[in-house]
């Protein structure tokens, strides 16, 4: 073993309470009895909500009423660790990952480094502490000073109210390494392939080694990747740093004939390799290390309209993706990480966007190469705007302006690419935010790129305008170093009807690369609202459901109770308002992702503002904190299928898009239009074929005066063996959504309100109606899986019913939970198969029960 990662038996304390002058922690006799049992990675709030001193923080109000000032002072991690002889006679190194913002490091009472040195909650640290070490029992001692006005610290911008400690603390890992003299350190594989024909790959390999000794060490530097082997002798002078590389050049074993490449979601699978490296003197193991790799090719190009889209293995990718964000005290466990990437891959989605450069650890990054999904990944706009920063900052370049913050994060940006850029995944490098960098600390930027970094494009700011036409305006985000950034983050951040992503071509609509944005608020189903909520104030709407919302003009859903009263009708209870809410989030997101896709000749991607949440809320979310999937969650699942079809809402057209790399011929879909008594007006079945990466109209909806206010249109898409493998279901209005661009909107949200609203409320006379149901539950792989089938045995429309797995024992929904479909709309006398997979959680079959709901189905339990 040459690593021990520094988790457990971790005490915490506020220095304040320290009497430096009776008790030294520094001491093998100081009593920790009375402070905080702590576990690293945390945060100084998440110890304190572990040990109980703050009990469910999430909940109510309960956050805003934790005091502040006990946050403004240095808190001090404590813990003591064992060394044998057999690791005292090796060269030792303690590296810390994270700290936020400051510290101390005292190690056996020798001080290690102080605040001068360890600064930046996105620096990496690292110390030979081999003369500071002792046989025996050792106290590593961690006095964390926190973030203050100015600092570059971790925040979430507008998203939600913020930790009261800043998120303080060791948030990310400590450890101890071990070596003989030699230690290697980032390792990296810059992989190329063959675009044209994916028949070979070079593969480029280095590696720092780092001589500790005093005398000049000569070795030789392995490596293996599967079976293939290569080396290299090597001499490093006392003290230096070499960096070594294997050129496929000069190992003709590096390149790879009919490589495995990795792949995003929906193009292929995410393959993967080892490399392995070894430092070795006659024949011992100096130092050893090991990365996983994917062997990919990652480009970008600007399209015919003067736009940035990305191309993966010869590919063009329509980037289709949403916004991460960790946990508020940064609590993110392995298994949370797990369920939220597969829940991405459920959904369809090939990407998320990293505001910031999250993970405690980099599980996070290691998941989005298991599962193919790209990460932008970048600075958070945290910094760019005074209100956050705590200080006055550039309207052009923000707030790192001055030298010595443009070399500190210089070196935050070298240590967070030397960390992580070995991931596949990372597609894209994001300088900037909304703003662009200073030009020096770009300058630094493309530095670092050329040295450490030559695979990936990077972004110079995810912000930027430009029109459809191409054309530059003013406004428009230009470095003048590295030109514009060609993508548009020109919202919509609230409620948009659906007809707007098709129709607007100088704002937020499909085309180019909308690298955040979104219809608006996604209220949670209301079994989350019901854990966030207290009792008596589920019901009218207040302030404690603004509590969990975002700030600024993002601190209401009012937006999205109006257009819910407009649309569906006014709700009468939080069940009401529930179910409708769900109904909307899910009518607004599938057309934003499907506009997107049905454009592919205009757009190059789009980022859902937001993926998740940081805590229980009521804002920007697929699915929220407890891992329950709101209904905009299926209305994205939908909407990216690898083969679809669609209705275009902007030409009242069906259309078919192939997401796929194979070409799709000799199918058939089969398109319905119901009026809202469930009386069919019109089928048409129509032969189907359309290339790999494309889309075409295939029926033109016609006008009917056969039409009710409201109708509804079924499509199927069946294979050349008549097996139905996608159906969409779609409610209509006969009286159109009307937006006003000309209003006067006094915020940036880039928002244009409706001067008349689509009317759902004819839904609301739809006859009630009882389903069969029928199911099991098996054990497979370590998952539960339950199968089984709805028949709507009933002359009217089942509308929108929900699928939801419940604890017999608790009367809690089992989460996470991943539903081949769910919020299904079901045909007069139509029967449909369900599938759901879930975690077994030690429950039996007999502990679990199925439950639906609908629209116009009552809530039962089977």
């Amino acid at each position: 073993m040459n690593k021990i990662n520094l988790k457990n038996n971790w005490k915490l304390y506020p220095q304040k309470k320290i009497n430096a002058d009776v008790e030294n922690p520094d001491s093998p006799a100081f009593n920790a009895d009375k402070w905080y049992d702590a576990r690293i990675p945390s945060t100084v709030m998440a110890v304190l909500v572990e040990n109980n001193v703050y009990s469910d923080p999430y909940f109510g109000t309960n956050l805003k009423e934790i005091p502040g000032r006990q946050f403004e002072s240095p808190w001090v991690y404590r813990t003591e660790f064992m060394l044998d002889d057999e690791y005292y006679m090796n060269t030792i190194l303690l590296s810390f990952d994270g700290i936020n913002y400051k510290a101390n490091i005292r190690l056996n009472g020798k001080l290690i480094a102080d605040t001068d040195t360890v600064k930046g909650a996105f620096r990496r640290f690292q110390f030979d502490i081999s003369d500071k070490v002792v046989t025996g029992n050792n106290i590593l001692v961690v006095e964390v000073t926190p973030p203050g006005p100015g600092d570059f610290s971790i925040g979430f911008v507008d998203w939600n109210p913020n930790p009261p400690d800043k998120n303080m603390g060791i948030f990310r890992d400590v450890t101890i390494e071990f070596n003989k003299g030699v230690s290697i350190h980032n390792p990296f594989v810059e992989t190329k392939i063959n675009s044209q024909t994916h028949y070979s790959a070079t593969l480029d390999v280095s590696a720092e080694l780092k001589n500790h000794t005093t005398d000049t060490v000569s070795g030789i530097l392995k490596g293996s990747i599967g079976s293939i082997v290569f080396s290299k002798e090597i001499i490093i002078e006392s003290g230096d740093s070499q960096i070594v590389r294997f050129s496929s050049k000069e190992f003709s074993q590096l390149i790879f004939e009919n490589p495995e490449l990795w792949w995003p979601n929906g193009l292929g699978e995410p393959n993967l390799y080892d490399l392995r490296l070894s430092f070795m003197q006659n024949d011992e193991v100096i130092d050893e290390t090991s990365i996983r790799f994917g062997i990919r090719e990652i480009e970008d190009y600007v399209n015919k309209d003067g736009h940035r889209g990305f191309v993966v293995n010869g590919h063009k990718v329509l980037i289709r993706g949403a916004g991460w964000s960790d946990d508020l005290l940064l609590q993110d466990t392995h298994e949370s990480l797990q369920a939220q990437i597969g829940y991405v891959r459920d959904m369809n989605l090939n990407c998320i966007r990293l505001e910031g450069f999250w993970g405690k650890d980099q599980k996070l990054y290691d998941l989005c190469d298991e599962n193919g999904i790209l990460i932008m990944v970048g600075w958070s706009c945290q910094w760019e705007h005074e209100e956050y920063l705590g200080k006055p900052v550039d309207k052009r370049y923000g707030g790192v302006i001055k030298p010595d913050e443009i070399e500190l994060i210089g070196k935050s940006w070298e240590d967070q690419v030397l960390w992580l850029r070995h991931h596949p995944s990372i597609f894209v490098w994001t300088v900037g935010s909304d703003l662009l960098p200073h030009p020096d600390l770009e300058r630094k930027y493309i530095e670092t790129f050329d040295k450490f970094d030559r695979t990936r494009p990077y972004l110079n700011s995810t912000g930027g305008i430009g029109s459809e036409q191409g054309i530059i305006s003013d406004s428009e985000i230009i470095s003048e170093l590295s030109g514009s950034s060609r993508v548009k983050m020109l919202g919509p951040y609230a409620y948009t009807p659906p007809v707007y992503w098709y129709t607007n071509k100088n704002l937020g609509g499909a085309y180019g690369f909308n690298t955040e944005t979104c219809p608006g608020a996604n209220i949670p189903p209301v079994e989350s609202i019901k854990k966030m909520i207290p009792g008596n104030h589920l019901w009218p709407i207040d302030d404690v459901w603004n509590f969990h919302c975002g700030k600024n003009v993002f601190s209401t859903i009012d937006r999205i109770r109006y257009a819910i009263d407009q649309r569906y009708g006014k709700a009468v209870d939080v069940i009401d308002f529930a179910m409708k809410a769900q109904v909307l989030n899910y009518e607004l997101m599938r057309p934003m992702f499907e506009a997107f896709q049905a454009n592919q000749d205009k757009a190059t991607g789009i980022i859902q503002w937001m993926l998740n949440s940081a805590w229980p809320e009521m804002y920007w979310q697929l699915y929220d904190s407890f891992l329950m999937p709101n209904g905009a969650y299926y209305g994205a699942k939908k909407a990216n299928e690898a083969l679809h079809l669609l209705f275009n809402y902007g030409d009242d057209t069906i259309q078919i898009v192939n997401n796929s790399l194979l070409d799709i011929k000799e199918h058939k879909a089969i398109i319905r239009i119901l009026d809202i008594n469930s009386r069919e007006i019109l089928k048409e079945v129509t032969p189907v074929s359309v290339n790999a990466e494309s889309g075409k109209s295939i029926f033109q909806v016609p006008k009917s005066d056969k039409l009710s206010a409201v109708y509804f249109i079924d499509l199927r898409l069946l294979n050349a063996d008549e097996k139905e493998i996608s159906n969409n279901f779609y409610w209509l209005s006969a009286q159109k959504d009307v937006l006003d661009y000309d209003a006067n909107v006094e915020d940036w949200t880039y928002y244009t309100p409706s001067s008349k609203y689509a009317d759902f409320t004819l839904l609301n006379t739809l006859p009630g109606v009882q389903l069969d149901v029928s199911y099991k539950i098996k054990k497979i792989d370590g998952n539960s899986v339950l199968t089984g089938s709805i028949s709507n045995n009933n002359p009217s429309i089942a509308f929108f019913v929900e699928l939801l797995l419940m604890n017999k024992n608790n009367g809690e929904t089992i989460l996470p939970v991943f539903w081949y479909d769910n919020y299904l709309s079901i045909l007069p006398d139509e029967k449909r198969n369900i599938h759901a997979k879930y975690k077994g959680l030690g429950l039996t079959e007999k502990d679990v029960q199925l439950k639906i709901k609908g629209w116009n189905v009552p809530s039962k339990a089977f």
